[in-house]
């Protein structure tokens, strides 16, 4: 059983990641792919050497047989109730069955641990598969990286390329923010998956910047200095994405609505990490915000 690691999710871009990352590490890959997931994304883990099964996740049997063997299952799964909450059960319960002694859910964000039911809706869902999950007999570790690195290139108002501004909370204008790239999550998680001594919780950061600290890169990289620009308070930006969320229900079935891209930004104000875990796996290298702002400016 020793080695043989389950992703579901594998065709997104974490989980493709994460496969490849085990695939270097000498692991038995095993991907578990939905009927629906895009074909060409499935042949290309088959190219690669990777084990894909095509399963419906509703049919306990043959998720049971999926898992057979396994000695951690990793999910990547993104979505919403349907997939957070009902599917990564699914899979946890059938894990459960087949005697897999090891789960890593789809954590992969900010710690929600820290923040207040309410906060941002996708965390609500993984909460909710926590209080689940931890009542299996099946041992549990999440991988807390805070945001992904790749946000920074989006314009987001944190670092607004456009508007040349940089985005903060009163009181906030030092605050470290955690990111890690998606490279760095996969490889860290990889190594997660293999390490049976693997706590509940592992925090990572591949960089911590503040936005103070994103002024003085943005005029290393862009030539110019973006400006600060205060925001007002946390509970005035909370009261807001309420009333945004309240005017747009429709929202509620999308994955990302604006309200829910201005949870994300609260998020990153509201909780960081107090220590990490970079240090637990040697040898990983770590993107920094420079290279990552490098990329974003090519």
């Amino acid at each position: 059983m020793k080695n043989i690691i389950l992703v579901a999710g594998a065709t997104g871009s974490l989980g493709e990641k994460i496969c490849r990352e085990l695939q270097t590490r000498g692991a038995n890959v095993r991907a578990l792919i939905r009927p629906e997931s895009n074909p060409e994304k499935t042949e290309a883990l088959k190219e690669a050497g990777i084990e894909t099964l095509v399963v419906d996740f509703s049919n306990s049997s043959q998720l049971v047989a999926a898992c057979s063997g396994v000695s951690c299952i990793v999910s990547a799964l993104a979505g919403l109730k349907e997939t957070i909450v009902e599917v990564q059960t699914q899979l946890l319960d059938a894990a459960a069955e087949a005697g897999v002694p090891r789960f890593i859910p789809s954590d992969f964000c900010t710690d929600y641990t820290q923040l207040p039911e309410g906060s941002n809706r996708n965390f609500d869902l993984r909460k909710i598969f926590t209080a689940l999950a931890e009542k299996r007999p099946v041992r549990l570790t999440s991988v807390f990286n805070g945001a992904f690195s790749y946000v920074l290139r989006f314009g987001i108002p944190l670092l607004n390329t456009k508007e040349q501004s940089i985005a903060f909370y009163d009181g906030k204008a030092d605050w470290k923010i955690d990111f890690t790239s998606l490279e760095d999550t996969a490889a860290f998680t990889a190594e997660a998956a293999l390490d049976d001594t693997a706590p509940r919780y592992l925090r990572i950061a591949g960089f911590r910047v503040s936005p103070e600290d994103l002024v003085r890169l943005s005029g290393k990289i862009f030539g110019t200095p973006f400006q600060l620009q205060n925001q007002g308070s946390l509970e005035q930006f909370s009261e807001t994405i309420q009333k945004v969320r309240t005017a747009h229900p429709e929202g509620e079935q999308e994955l990302y609505p604006a309200w829910q891209q201005m949870q994300y930004l609260y998020s990153m104000f509201a909780a960081h990490h107090d220590q990490l875990d970079n240090a637990r796996y040697p040898g990983l290298n770590w993107q920094n915000a420079e290279e990552t702002l490098r990329s974003s400016h090519i």
